[in-house]
């Protein structure tokens, strides 16, 4: 566990650990440097203040003989060991001094590794929970910490026949297993559906409740069977494939039933030799693909349609787990997370098509609610990483995927400004989002003019500010690119640029291979093609400056900006021009998955992630900006979309599985002060 400081008392906690002691001294805790990655050093003298409030109210007058008194103490950690499966989770345990342990979990871990769903809620100090339920929902206290929100499960554990015990960084949960008594398909009529259709039902009958997850896998290709005629060319499907969906349950199905869902044999020998010579597969359009057993977990392999998703639900008396096939799976929720941050989820109608919105509801005027822009290494321009990784690693409570980046290099292609530091700078005119601490935001499209000035009234345009985005003419790197700079084109010319004087002149050679260091009190200058002329007009030894401003000269006046585009919606009318901003023709026309930043008229912010549209593809652009307008807002930026979307909030990704996306360059984290 973890010693705290002096301003923490301590009491034995063998009961919870194992750990015996001999001499009946206080234990040492271990400190693990995870542990503050979860719980920052105020929040444990927070979770401290009221031990020492406590232990000081109930001090013994001085004539009197003092007696022991046990003091409350919590402990962290971020690793949970779920029926001997570790797997990442911030929990947290508070022991009283009725000798009672409170055991907390945050709602995200409850979420994507038990199975428990979150229902509606306006108290952020209440949530309401679903989990193999009868008519009662059983309502958990909630309280936020450090960038996540914990749930008591104390009572809930207890009547659910868990046994939790602390030991370290990890918390251990037992769950009695349980026997998968059977697993049948059926149809169902669709209830209120997006698309009135009979949906495909899976129903999982269990002896008691049981932790079971879902995830997103990959497209299921089909087998090609080659024509008889080798000149005539093997026809390809014009229908998207089926992706695979893989139900996982903490319960061992009975071996006939496994049978039951094992694929086919090998053909018998009287077919042709072609088909012979196939493995044993199963039939691509079945939905239950295979049933198996692996450590203790029974998993099933789905295969479902293009356009269709699984919504899971459970129900108790009898205990079963139901897997229903649906264009519209995802159900409604509106959560108020915490003071001044709100989760909502819904289908938005345009048209006739119908599209799952997930979005984060945000009032920027709240104290201690704050927004900045973070990046995948912090020490570096260069890298990326799932944005859940980059959200821990700044104990953001939220975040979305924001700007776009080159893949191959991991390098940015947009704006990127942080306390008024340029950290990347704008490309193409493309559109921005600026805003400052007091909750005022400015969309447009934005422009940065940098200009080198030296003697004799000399001024060269410098293009671009620590970009990954590489044309001719003079590109400037600043220590915010990292500590070297390797150049990325062949033949530039490199300006090292020391306290405001060149003081080198160095032949980039060939690109990515010789690196060359940035000053910490200076930058370098690029020169790339026809620029590369322009150095014998800057010697070694010359004095330069350089001016810099942005259009509109309104992102000027705010610290933080984050560059992306299209441009979607700006005082309350759709501006979408994606070719002003140099997007192309396949990228306006595609039907992708797309993130999205906006405010309304009321002054909220709203994060949102669209993906694809019941029953087919995502949005393109243009019913992109219409989506956002539905949904209320005056203006509107497109973000990086794709598999970079992705919405996160307390640990978990609330808008998709979190193997399906993709690594990301930067992001928009939100941050919710601690109250002390």
């Amino acid at each position: 566990m973890v010693k705290m400081p002096n301003y923490c008392c301590q009491q034995d906690h063998s009961a919870l650990t194992n750990q015996g002691n001999a001499n009946n001294k206080p234990p040492k805790w271990r400190v693990s440097r995870l542990f503050w990655a979860i719980v920052p050093p105020i929040i444990a003298t927070v979770l401290c203040l009221s031990s020492t409030h406590t232990t000081n109210a109930q001090k013994p007058p001085t004539n009197a003989k003092p007696t022991p008194a046990k003091t409350p103490q919590s402990f962290a950690g971020n690793q949970i060991s779920l029926n001997g499966r570790i797997v990442p989770g911030a929990w947290l345990q508070r022991s009283l001094t009725t000798g009672k342990v409170k055991t907390h979990i945050s709602d995200g871990v409850l979420r994507q590794l038990i199975g428990i769903d979150l229902l509606s809620s306006s108290n952020p100090a209440r949530q309401p929970i679903d989990w193999f339920s009868s008519t009662k929902r059983p309502i958990l206290a909630a309280q936020l910490l450090g960038g996540y929100r914990y749930l008591d499960i104390t009572n809930f554990a207890q009547t659910a026949g868990w046994q939790l015990q602390a030991n370290g960084n990890i918390l251990v949960i037992a769950i009695p297993k349980a026997q998968v008594k059977n697993i049948l398909q059926s149809q169902q009529p669709s209830e209120k559906s997006v698309a009135p259709l009979q949906s495909d039902r899976i129903v999982v009958d269990l002896d008691r409740p049981t932790p079971w997850q879902v995830s997103q896998g990959l497209p299921i290709k089909k087998p090609q069977l080659p024509t008889l005629d080798p000149d005539i060319p093997t026809p390809k499907s014009t229908t998207p494939p089926n992706r695979e969906w893989t139900v996982t349950l903490d319960g061992i199905a009975d071996p006939l039933l496994v049978q039951r869902y094992t694929p086919l044999p090998p053909p018998p020998p009287s077919l042709p030799d072609l088909l012979k010579q196939l493995p044993a597969i199963p039939d691509p359009d079945a939905l239950i693909q295979q049933v198996e057993v692996v450590n203790n977990q029974t998993i099933i392999h789905l295969s479902v349609p293009f356009g269709m998703s699984p919504r899971i639900s459970t129900v108790a008396n009898p205990n079963r787990l139901m897997i229903d096939i649906r264009p519209d799976a995802m159900l409604p929720r509106d959560i108020t997370w915490a003071s001044g941050l709100r989760w909502r989820q819904q289908f938005i109608n345009l048209d006739a098509e119908s599209f799952p919105v997930v979005w984060l509801e945000v009032n920027p005027r709240k104290v201690g609610i704050t927004l900045k822009p973070i990046r995948a290494n912090s020490d570096t321009l260069t890298g990326i990483a799932p944005l859940i990784q980059t959200a821990q690693q700044y104990l953001a409570a939220a975040a979305i995927n924001g700007g776009y980046f080159n893949r191959n290099n991991k390098l940015p292609l947009g704006a990127i400004r942080r306390d008024n530091q340029w950290l990347s700078g704008p490309i193409l005119n493309r559109g921005a989002i600026a805003w400052n601490d007091s909750g005022q935001f400015y969309f447009g499209r934005l422009t940065l003019q940098e200009t080198l000035v030296a003697p004799n009234n000399l001024q060269l345009p410098i293009l671009f500010l620590n970009s990954g985005y590489v044309q001719s003419g003079i590109a400037r790197y600043t220590p915010a690119w990292g500590a070297s700079y390797t150049p990325l084109s062949d033949n530039e010319i490199i300006l090292v640029i020391n306290k405001n004087q060149i003081i080198q002149q160095l032949p980039g050679g060939k690109a990515s291979e010789t690196a060359v260091p940035i000053p910490p009190d200076g930058y370098l200058l690029t020169l790339r093609k026809n620029a590369a002329s322009t150095a014998s007009q800057l010697p070694i030894g010359t004095t330069v400056s350089i001016s810099s401003n942005t259009t509109p000269a309104d992102f000027n006046r705010y610290p933080y900006i984050v560059g992306a585009g299209p441009l979607l919606v700006q005082n309350n009318q759709i501006v979408l021009d994606a070719k002003s901003e140099k997007f192309s023709d396949a990228f306006i026309a595609e039907k992708a998955i797309r993130s999205g930043i906006c405010t309304t008229a009321t002054g909220t912010l709203m994060i949102a992630a669209v993906h694809n549209r019941a029953g087919g593809a995502g949005p393109n652009l243009a019913e992109h900006a219409q989506l956002m307008k539905l949904l209320g807002c005056v203006n509107a930026l497109n973000l990086d979309g794709g598999s970079s979307t992705s919405l996160y909030l307390g640990g978990q990704l609330l808008d998709r599985s979190p193997n399906t996306a993709a690594r990301v360059h930067n992001g928009i984290g939100i941050f919710l002060q601690q109250k002390q």
